[in-house]
């Protein structure tokens, strides 16, 4: 048997007790949970006789398909240690993560080898090529090159070689990408994590729209379907051939961002979309405003849910509330509830600081009700940055057990009944000469006109003095009207905590991250504001 520790051997487990249930539909093309396992043995025979060894840091760039499971989970069978960035954080982006993880092999789509080529990624550390496709002029390997390696003798068992899995970096949304080391039992903590909370079933149907929870779902013995769709931008996702895909495969399970559930539940409102096998929803990357909830939940059987779980690519998943839970927590207090802590996770509440914290003790955390700095410990939180000592020193905690305490970098705290709730990033608050200002309970406020999509509350100048700025967004197709000024300045006025914000600027579309299109990227407007002022 398998040693339990490489994540690979979920899918042998499935493998061996759901063979000839599809694991991945990939457009006209199927494969089984067997003939997954044959391909991932096969694969991962041929890369370590490629020169893939245990350890090895290889960058994947293979969209979302029957390739990019079948390596992913070959990779990890053989050891390596997969460097996974996200594509839509752009070209100069790419360069320097690459640059930063120093991978040793590159596999990628003729794309991205075009892409690596042309603008020097990675350049010096490579010496291993494998080109999931047509090769061009460059040297190295394909993926039927691998294939036929891997068939030349027989495949290794699966085993936990090297501790270290992955190397995921963060989307950068809120400062630059940081690479979040990934371990096997971090991986499968995740997947027992996630198949206990959703009482997720082998052999169910799911449509994912995010390539990492993608290969959750298949380890668990889902079948996935992947959409035709751009992945790196969720919200100009087809609602309709999203919602035929879900109905015609009778998936039980959608995993999508806030983004891309605000432009179904849009779609399904327009032509009375129904999607009645769904059991389950679950959306993250950024909170779920209740209109988007609410235009979903038409769209499913009832008693179903919307599940919004909390973390972060360095913590996940940290805490989860459902719909229903959260319909009746609206105006409860502060900021938004991101529900109680997630069994096997701790989560704690800290004095907000901007400052390195080298060990973990009592006096760290606030009094109960109080807005603080949330952090967690668990079984699924990094232990560290890769090559990035700075960043480990402000955000790692080291307890006196061993642990690490990892800060979200998030402000919240906690209600009576333990659930967490959720006020804002720690670098978005704004420090006037008078007070903190937290941009979600602040936002709140002005959100709840009716004439507005969004809105942002931005710091001008130096934190101590600075000036707050309400940004707003307009719903499309929308006019500004003079007496809207007036009117939210007025429903600022009416709140303690927003009666310092007495400047409005009105901004044509906001900046979003490029994972989920969906956090506002508080940085750039802030930038735009003060441009705009001056």
């Amino acid at each position: 048997m398998p040693d339990l520790k490489n994540t690979s051997a979920l899918i042998s487990a499935m493998a061996a007790r759901i063979p000839d249930q599809p694991a991945v539909i990939d457009g006209a093309r199927t494969i089984s949970f067997k003939a997954l396992e044959e391909e991932i043995s096969r694969l991962a025979n041929g890369l370590g006789r490629a020169g893939i060894t245990p350890g090895l840091r290889v960058a994947l760039m293979v969209p979302p398909s029957i390739e990019f499971v079948a390596l992913t989970f070959a990779l990890f069978r053989a050891g390596a240690v997969i460097v996974l960035i996200d594509p839509g954080i752009g070209l100069a982006g790419m360069k320097a993560c690459l640059a930063e993880a120093r991978p040793e092999a590159f596999i990628g789509a003729p794309k991205a080898h075009a892409a690596r080529l042309l603008f020097g990624w990675a350049k010096g550390s490579l010496r291993i090529s494998i080109t999931a496709g047509k090769k061009w002029l460059w040297p190295g390997f394909t993926l039927e090159d691998i294939r036929k390696m891997g068939a030349a003798q027989a495949p290794p068992p699966a085993r936990a070689i090297h501790e270290t899995a992955a190397i995921l970096f963060t989307s950068g949304s809120t400062g630059v990408p940081k690479g979040a080391v990934y371990t096997h039992t971090m991986f499968t903590a995740q997947a027992a994590m996630l198949k206990e909370y959703f009482q997720i079933e082998p052999g169910r149907y799911s449509v994912p729209t995010f390539p990492l929870f993608a290969l959750f779902d298949v380890a668990l013995g889902m079948t996935i379907v992947i959409p035709a769709m751009d992945f790196t931008r969720p919200a100009a996702v087809d609602p309709l051939m999203l919602a035929n895909l879900i109905n015609k495969y009778e998936a039980v399970q959608l995993f999508g961002s806030p983004a891309l559930l605000d432009t179904l539940s849009r779609g399904g409102e327009t032509h009375a979309v129904r999607l009645p096998s769904l059991k389950r929803i679950i959306s993250c990357g950024a909170p779920v405003s209740s209109k988007v909830i609410n235009r979903t939940l038409k769209m499913l059987s009832p008693g179903t849910q919307v599940f919004t779980p909390y973390g972060a690519t360095e913590a996940l998943p940290v805490s989860c509330v459902s719909s229903g839970e959260l319909a009746g927590l609206e105006n409860a207090g502060p900021g938004i509830c991101v529900g109680s802590t997630w069994a096997g996770m701790e989560t704690f509440i800290i004095k907000i600081s901007d400052a390195p914290i080298a060990a973990w003790t009592g006096d760290l955390q606030v009094k109960d009700g109080e807005i603080g700095e949330i952090t967690v410990k668990g079984p699924v939180v990094s232990p560290e940055y890769f090559g990035r000592p700075l960043s480990n020193a402000l955000a790692k905690i080291h307890g006196p057990d061993g642990a690490v305490y990892h800060r979200m970098g998030d402000t919240g705290w906690k209600d009576a009944d333990g659930r967490l709730w959720f006020c804002g990033r720690k670098s978005h608050r704004v420090i006037t000469g008078t007070g903190t200002l937290f941009t979600l309970p602040c936002e709140a406020v002005f959100n709840a006109h009716p004439g507005l999509r969004r809105t942002a509350v931005v710091g001008i100048g130096q934190q101590g003095a600075q000036t707050p700025v309400l940004c707003v967004e307009l719903k499309k197709g929308g006019i500004r009207r003079e007496s809207l000024t007036k009117e939210l300045l007025a429903l600022g006025a009416a709140q303690e905590h927003t009666r310092t914000i007495k400047t409005i600027l009105y901004h044509p579309g906001f900046p979003v991250d490029i994972r989920h299109n969906a956090k506002i990227s508080r940085e750039k407007l802030a930038a735009w504001a003060e441009k705009k002022l001056t």
